[in-house]
């Protein structure tokens, strides 16, 4: 994709916004619809904080409503993101493509003067974090079954991003507030600002760190070695949070100044795990929710070769299977991911526990239960 366009933009930016519509238009090959600046201001109510939805990646969200009275959700890009204007539009080109039911659909966008904003699909639930882990008068009631089918949808949706697209994309901030709840609850991943994507060939890129407390697997945060497991990594941890009701950013879980990955595994090796589940949940089924939590345990290995991809994951979940506990080691975590207050003596600790030299992931992580 030719970018060379942005050059004549920005020289121009006092001029027609038409006109430097036109040379976006030229880059994108009309593959995605085109804003003006004030389309989308007049949809927010000139972006008022009343229409703020929360804070995604580079930028505030707001929800508007276009002259043909559709929804939408409008992503503006702060002015101090360091995102350059090609890294823009190169996510432009191809989240464009990337369609999925368990995907936040990108539709629009608007590069006009210094104002860079993505247009996204409305979705009507929020996120996750305020219906599950948000004030009482945000939460929604999620039974067991909500809970399996954002956890599976969301699943499903990450092996697409890894294991269906051509190149993959890892998507590097999964979270609760990243997961959308449609109308009928089903989970959407959202804000793809922070997306990486990278061909096959190369099996890891070292990056400036991005991501939230709570969810960074180690290998990530410590040294910013970025895959696909990284992904995985977070996704477990979201797992636990669907489970427990709780979030993994606090570091008081169990009564002890402990994450809430470090209380599960502990609560795994008491034999206790179903003290784990959301008080709010009623009515469970004992085996299933143990099994979840379990396979969050494999996703959040030390160890990022130990960790399922997201196909065996989604496998993991969807089927009535016996997981091959032998094969499960300590999962990495950590209690604060800015590490530049840390000691090199700290640094080096928590390091040491997540770089053991360890077998890949094995092919015997299940065994089919008998009948």
């Amino acid at each position: 994709m030719n970018c060379s366009c942005f050059g004549a933009l920005v020289s121009d930016r006092n001029k027609d916004p038409a006109h430097s519509l036109q040379h976006i238009d030229g880059a994108l090959q009309g593959k995605i619809k085109l804003f003006t600046y004030n389309e989308l201001s007049t949809a927010t109510n000139n972006f008022h904080a009343s229409n703020k939805l929360g804070r995604g990646g580079f930028g505030t969200v707001y929800k508007g409503i276009l002259k043909n009275g559709i929804q939408v959700a409008v992503k503006a890009l702060s002015a101090e993101s360091k995102q350059g204007v090609n890294e823009f539009l190169t996510e432009i080109d191809v989240v464009t493509n990337v369609k999925h039911p368990n995907l936040v659909e990108l539709i629009g966008c608007c590069v006009q003067g210094n104002n860079r904003i993505l247009v996204y699909e409305y979705v009507e639930n929020n996120s996750l974090d305020q219906a599950l882990l948000g004030r009482k008068s945000n939460k929604i009631k999620l039974d067991w079954g909500k809970r399996i089918d954002i956890c599976l949808g969301t699943a499903r949706g990450l092996k697409f991003l890894h294991e269906e697209l051509e190149p993959p994309i890892v998507h590097r901030d999964i979270k609760a507030s990243n997961i959308l709840l449609a109308e009928d609850f089903a989970p959407k991943i959202g804000d793809f600002g922070l997306a990486k994507f990278f061909p096959e060939n190369i099996t890891h890129i070292s990056t400036r760190v991005a991501g939230t407390t709570g969810y960074l697997a180690p290998e990530y945060a410590l040294r910013g070695q970025l895959t696909k497991k990284a992904d995985v990594y977070s996704f477990g941890v979201l797992i636990l949070e669907i489970v427990s009701g709780r979030s993994s950013a606090k570091e008081n879980w169990g009564g002890k100044q402990k994450v809430l990955l470090e209380w599960t595994w502990e609560l795994y090796n008491e034999k206790s795990l179903l003290e784990l589940v959301d008080p709010d949940l009623e009515e469970y089924p004992e085996d299933e929710v143990v099994r979840f939590i379990k396979v969050a345990l494999f996703c959040s290995q030390a160890a990022a070769n130990r960790r399922p991809s997201m196909n065996q994951v989604v496998a993991m979940l969807s089927k009535n299977i016996r997981l091959n506990e032998k094969e499960l080691t300590a999962p990495g975590f950590f209690e604060d991911a800015d590490l530049s207050g840390k000691s090199s003596t700290q640094k080096k600790m928590i390091f040491d526990s997540t770089s053991r030299t360890i077998n890949s992931f094995p092919d015997t992580i299940t065994e089919i239960i008998p009948r």
